[in-house]
C-alpha cells in the first residue's frame, strides 16, 4: 500500500472525494457501465435481491403518506422503488447506463436521466418528495458534491434513503473479482460528516449487512437479503459485532463486522 493512500485505507478520508475534475471524469467513465457489465444488463435473468433489507432499514422509517415525485439515484431498472410506487405519480431515475432504460414501473411512467461526472443534477430546486439511493454512492468519486445536489433538489419535507457499504471492500487499487474497477466503501464517520455538511439531518441510522451473512445463510437461499427472517438475524448480528467495525480489514477477525449503514435523512 502506498503511504499516500494510508489515510484512505485507515478510513480517515474518502478516496476520490477530493479529486479534481479530470480525475473525476476518468473515474466516471470507468464506472459508467460497471454494474451493467457485472451481469445486471441481462434483463431476463436480473433479479433484485435487497427488498427485505430495504424494508427493514429504510422504507419502514418513512411516514405513511404520498410521495408524488420520486427520484431513484442509480436505481437501474427501478425495482428498489416498487415498495413506494403506489404512493408516487412521477418517477425519475438517474443512471449512467442505457441498458436499464424502460418506460414504466409498477404501472407508473418512468423518465430516465443520465448523470454528469461533476454530480450536477438537471432539476430545479425543491423538485422531489423522496430520493432513494441504495448502494450507489460507493461507485461515485465526488460523494460530497452528489449529496449536496440531492439536498438542493429535495423539497423541504422530503426524505432521502441511503444505504452504502462502510468498509473498504478490499484494496481498490487492484482488480477484485465480482466488483467494479473503482468501487470502494465509505468510512462510516466520514459518511455521516458528509451528510451533515450537505445540510441533512439524520432521522435514523442503522448498521446492517453483517459480512458473513451470505456464508451463514446462503444454504437456505441465494438472495439472503430478500428474506425478512435472515434480515432480522443480520440486523442482530450487526449490532452484536458493531464493536468490531473498522474500515479496512487486515485479519480474519476484522471481517466479523457490519459492512453497511442505512440512513434516513431530511433537510436541516
Amino acid at each position: 500500500m502506498q503511504d499516500s493512500l494510508s489515510p484512505y485505507f485507515r478510513g480517515e478520508k474518502l478516496y476520490g472525494d477530493d479529486f479534481g475534475q479530470e480525475e473525476i471524469a476518468s473515474w466516471f467513465e470507468d464506472e459508467k457501465e460497471g454494474y451493467a457489465d457485472l451481469g445486471a444488463k441481462d434483463a431476463e435473468r436480473y433479479s433484485y435481491e435487497y427488498h427485505a433489507l430495504n424494508l427493514a432499514h429504510s422504507y419502514s422509517g418513512l411516514p405513511d403518506r404520498e410521495y408524488p415525485k420520486i427520484l431513484g439515484y442509480g436505481s437501474a431498472y427501478g425495482h428498489e422503488l416498487l415498495p413506494v410506487i403506489d404512493r408516487a405519480s412521477d418517477v425519475t431515475i438517474v443512471d449512467p447506463s442505457s441498458a436499464f432504460v424502460h418506460d414504466s414501473l409498477g404501472g407508473k411512467p418512468v423518465r430516465y436521466v443520465s448523470p454528469t461526472s461533476n454530480g450536477k443534477l438537471p432539476f430545479e430546486d425543491s423538485s422531489f418528495d423522496l430520493i432513494c439511493c441504495f448502494g450507489v454512492l460507493h461507485h461515485v468519486p465526488n460523494v460530497s458534491a452528489v449529496l449536496s445536489e440531492m439536498a438542493r433538489v429535495m423539497k423541504p419535507d422530503a426524505f432521502l434513503l441511503l444505504r452504502e457499504p462502510i468498509v473498504s471492500m478490499g484494496d481498490w487499487t487492484r482488480p477484485r473479482p465480482g466488483l467494479t474497477k473503482r468501487e470502494r466503501g465509505i468510512p462510516y464517520p466520514v459518511f455521516r460528516n458528509i451528510a451533515l455538511n450537505a445540510g441533512f439531518q439524520i432521522k435514523r441510522e442503522t448498521l446492517c449487512d453483517f459480512a458473513l451473512t451470505p456464508r451463514l445463510f446462503g444454504i437456505l437461499r441465494a438472495d439472503v437479503y430478500n428474506s425478512p427472517a435472515i434480515v432480522a438475524a443480520n440486523k442482530w448480528l450487526s449490532k452484536l459485532f458493531a464493536w468490531n467495525l473498522r474500515y479496512h480489514a487486515t485479519s480474519a477477525l476484522h471481517r466479523f463486522r457490519p459492512s453497511s449503514a442505512a440512513m434516513i435523512l431530511t433537510k436541516g
